[in-house]
């Protein structure tokens, strides 16, 4: 069934793939996606089904008549019950429960009766793209791979887009090049049998978040565990993160129950008042069979480290690339010690918080509740006529992105009013052409017009939209960690573990007397009292800030022939002065991000497909 090209030996954590119908068509433009290192998986027929680079423990295949399944990446499902799922497959919708029963994070791809249908998951971790090469539809689960193939140049539009900070719903979804087209995370694409034509079929919906804590907790604690058990349940060695907040604790905690032997990671921050150290020996204690290492905090590296040597192969921008050298900075070293697998606290903030813009449903629903809530976040934080005119907002979402691309220059509004909006209205800075302005307000108003939010309820679409905006980063740290030698996993964005949290009321998820309530009661009983009385977490500023000072000269040589500047979409002068005045309170609140990562992403690109022309409005 799977044929094995020379050179072959991807390893794990890395898996990518493009996808076939059985038809002789097909099967020639896969041959023109083979490379040295492909695998092959086959239809019955002997063509192509999937083509690409996976491990052999990253993939589950079953075959029942006309039938054949895929499940690739992390699932702990065996191949006698995927066949039995695929010998009682008689629609392909029929998968849409399988897939929301399976416990990791995975791609799903079968094959039935000549149709095809390929999904990744609902956190966004895992992506779907399609393009018409060569007269048939190919699925992939990278974008770049399919720019290859039809030879187009990165799309300047979409580059301008990419400088807005933040990049909105849906705009953020739109791959980086014309041609080829992105599945939402919660569709999954079909093939029709002639491989000519696609559609986007729903697969999952968010919960309703009704669920009181008490009811919750354990389910969210089922799915961790579940989470967890998915990646350690094989044994051997793995590492985790301990940096002494609630996150990476309690999965340190959960796989000390599991039949791996853990390493404990706990890179400490520079800063003199940060005490992630002293919580994360606190946890250790209460760990006596990990193997503790602690990290020298001066000589990891800062914020900006490295951005001039960047050279993995990404198929969007990603401010990631921030802390692409911090990330990685350990790996090596775990490696040294054994680690098949790293595991990450990372998500725990995005499914164990929720937003404030659920006031709106909770002034509906318990209007008492939500003043008394509201009255104490006014006497601390926001405004009494602020909040109210943020409440009394009943913009659509359509209309907000719309409104949004007429103000891309005004300061940053309010906090209480993106706090209780559809979130943070996009922005562009000074450096910013106006030719740039011009394309990123038209993809905007083009957006506008059909854009419906993730879910009405602005609180989910904001939870929803934080949840997103988080893979699409840890999406290319995944593929960073792998080629490091040490494949990363972060349990908290598995989607089963995603739906157990929004499930619980959003009133009860947050509250302004009790620090993650539902982190701490998912975890009581597993992770240590004195573990979970902690009440904060530790900010990174410092490590930015340094990071902004020391690497001044990287940031001068980045805009020094930027690509950015040569296709006219940014101000290379206005940018090599801020990089000589690093301390300037302009450079506030991360805002060079999203053009650093257009920048690495742009350098990164192989000269053949970087962009010929400059930008034009």
């Amino acid at each position: 069934m799977t044929e094995l090209h020379e050179s072959a030996g991807t390893g794990p954590g890395d898996a990518h793939f493009t996808v076939f119908t059985d038809r002789e068509d097909a099967a020639a433009v896969a041959r023109s996606f083979a490379r040295p290192g492909t695998r092959i998986l086959q239809h019955a027929s002997g063509r192509p089904w999937l083509v690409g680079q996976w491990h052999e423990q990253e993939i589950v295949t079953a075959r029942a008549g006309h039938t054949a399944l895929a499940v690739i990446g992390c699932c702990p499902i065996d191949a006698v019950e995927l066949e039995r799922q695929a010998g009682r497959l008689r629609d392909l919708a029929e998968l849409d429960a399988l897939a929301r029963s399976l416990p990791g994070s995975f791609h799903l791809v079968a094959a039935l009766d000549g149709r095809l249908r390929v999904q990744g998951t609902a956190s966004g971790l895992r992506l779907v793209f399609h393009a018409p090469v060569d007269g048939t539809q190919v699925a992939a689960t990278r974008a770049d791979v399919l720019a290859a193939a039809l030879g187009t140049d990165p799309d300047e539009e979409q580059l301008a887009v990419r400088l807005l900070w933040p990049v909105p719903h849906p705009l953020a979804e739109a791959p980086m090049w014309r041609g080829v087209t992105a599945v939402s995370p919660q569709d999954a694409l079909i093939v029709s049998p002639d491989g000519r034509t696609v559609r986007h079929s729903r697969w999952w919906t968010p919960p309703e978040p009704v669920r009181t804590l008490a009811d919750g907790a354990p389910l969210v604690r089922e799915a961790l565990a579940a989470a967890v058990d998915a990646r350690t349940r094989q044994g051997g060695l793995v590492s985790c993160d301990l940096s002494g907040g609630l996150d990476s604790t309690s999965i340190c905690f959960l796989a000390d129950r599991s039949p791996a032997r853990v390493v404990a990671s706990t890179l400490p921050g520079r800063d003199p008042a940060d005490t992630d150290l002293y919580w994360a020996e606190q946890a250790a204690r209460s760990l006596p069979d990990i193997d503790h290492v602690v990290w020298d905090a001066d000589t990891s590296p800062l914020v900006y480290t490295g951005l001039l040597g960047i050279d993995d192969l990404l198929d969007e921008p990603t401010i990631g690339v921030m802390y692409r050298s911090r990330v990685l900075h350990h790996l090596p070293g775990l490696a040294e010690r054994g680690s098949r697998l790293h595991l990450t606290g990372i998500g725990g903030d995005h499914v164990a918080w929720c937003s404030e813009a659920y006031y709106h449903r909770l002034l509906r629903t318990r209007p008492l509740f939500a003043l008394r809530q509201l009255r104490f976040r006014a006497l601390w934080q926001w405004p009494l006529g602020g909040t109210a005119r943020a409440l009394a907002d009943s913009r659509s979402y359509g209309k907000w992105l719309a409104d949004s691309s007429c103000r891309l220059r005004d300061p940053l509004p309010a906090t209480v009013s993106t706090s209780l909006g559809w979130g943070m209205p996009p922005r562009l800075f000074d450096w910013v052409t106006p030719d740039a302005e011009r394309m990123a307000q038209r993809a905007l108003r083009e957006a506008a017009m059909t854009a419906v939010p993730l879910h009405p309820d602005g609180g989910l679409h904001t939870d929803l939209e934080q949840i997103l905006s988080c893979t699409r980063i840890i999406r290319q740290w995944d593929r960073m960690a792998a080629r490091a030698g040490v494949p990363m996993a972060s349990p908290f964005l598995d989607d089963r573990v995603i739906e157990a949290c929004l499930a619980i009321r959003p009133s009860e998820r947050v509250t302004p007397w009790q620090y993650k309530p539902l982190l701490t009661a998912a975890m009581s009983g597993i992770v240590p009292d004195a573990c979970l009385r902690r009440t904060n977490k530790a900010a990174a500023s410092m490590d930015a800030s340094n990071g902004l000072r020391e690497h001044r000269a990287d940031l001068l040589a980045l805009w020094a022939d930027s690509r950015l500047e040569q296709l006219g979409l940014v101000d290379g002068a206005a940018l090599r002065r801020l990089a000589q005045r690093p301390a300037t309170p302009e450079l506030r609140d991360a805002i060079l991000y999203s053009t650093i990562a257009a920048e690495v992403w742009l350098r990164g690109l192989p000269r053949t497909t970087e962009p010929k022309t400059p930008a034009s409005s």
